[in-house]
């Protein structure tokens, strides 16, 4: 309190109209009661005036936050000095600031996820009016048996390609709203690549791909269901990419620091330009297919990062692309 520069003076001003009655008083003893009487309206003068003055900043106070409360966060209130108002203006200055960081924040959580339900409307709208169309030529009675079997295979093929799609979001969504804990639990590289290529099997034998794995029989620490699903949306993006009869690599080797895991496929590689934002979301590269949502890599990414590593996207010299991830010992 007495750091407070108008206290100070306050107590000064009080200190020198005491010290003035009582040398009045005594020069003056006949006039005692006057005496007295100045010094009570001094002291109610200094009084006044240093309310009126604290006032005068508090009102101005007032007038900062009525500014932030509408949105103007460009004004500065501090004033570097000692005493209670003065530490009060530098804390809703600093609450400013935090209030400033907020609103962007919430600014550009409008813009992406604004920008996010237009793309999924538009990866919605494409599959849902080509199964319109073909639920339409599936109720002509004089379609042949082969076109009903093919509208079939690709009603499904569509409604798989939904269920992956809002599956995915969802996940994403709760991993963005840090609902889901990952675990940390010792895992082998082995059970790793098993449970990513469990369901690509099929897809990997319909191309006839040759998947070739030269992995070191090693342990990491790390949520097995979610980084098998992270590899998983690589090695699927990979195979899409992958030619028929073409060829993919799996590669896993330890150090003292990190697991590194690389895919490598034989496909078109990756257009240059694409190469620093091929893992955000919904971005679509110029080698994409049509089908593509622009999702799984960005999934991935997300897994991999949460689980104290990272993923990194190159193009082979002699073609074909390379993704590098790396899951650090000491990470969480």
């Amino acid at each position: 309190m007495f750091k407070n520069r108008e206290f100070k003076i306050y107590l000064l001003a009080m200190a020198g109209l005491t010290l003035l009655g009582y040398a009045s008083w005594i020069a003056f003893s006949g006039y005692g009661t006057a005496v007295f009487l100045g010094t009570i309206a001094a002291v109610i003068i200094v009084n006044m005036i240093f309310t009126w003055y604290r006032y005068g900043k508090i009102k101005e106070m007032a007038s900062y936050m009525n500014h932030i409360r509408n949105g103007n966060f460009k004004l500065d209130i501090r004033d570097h000095r000692e005493g209670e108002l003065s530490i009060l203006k530098s804390e809703v200055y600093k609450m400013t600031l935090k209030l400033t960081e907020q609103a962007e924040l919430l600014k550009k959580d409008k813009i992406y996820l604004s920008n996010a339900i237009q793309d999924i409307s538009h990866q919605l709208k494409t599959p849902i009016t080509s199964m319109m169309v073909m639920a339409d030529l599936l109720g002509e009675e004089k379609l042949p048996a082969g076109k009903r079997n093919e509208f079939n295979e690709r009603l499904h093929n569509q409604l798989g390609r939904i269920e992956w799609l809002v599956s995915t979001l969802l996940k994403m969504s709760k991993l963005d709203a840090e609902t889901i804990q990952l675990k940390r639990q010792e895992i082998t590289t082995k059970q790793l690549m098993d449970k990513a290529l469990e369901h690509l099997l099929i897809p990997i034998d319909i191309k006839e791909i040759e998947l070739i794995t030269d992995v070191q029989e090693t342990t990491l620490s790390a949520d097995l269901d979610w980084l098998s699903e992270a590899l998983s949306n690589v090695l699927k993006n990979c195979i899409e990419h992958t030619p028929h009869q073409g060829a993919i690599r799996i590669l896993s080797e330890e150090n003292a620091v990190y697991t590194r895991i690389v895919i490598e496929d034989s496909g078109e590689g990756i257009a240059p330009q694409d190469i620093p934002h091929i893992f955000e979301r919904f971005y679509k590269g110029k080698n994409s297919s049509p089908d593509s949502v622009g999702i799984g890599l960005a999934f991935a990414r997300q897994i991999i990062l949460l689980q104290g590593g990272t993923i990194e996207a190159q193009n082979r010299e002699e073609g074909g692309s390379r993704m590098i991830i790396k899951i650090y010992k000491n990470a969480g």
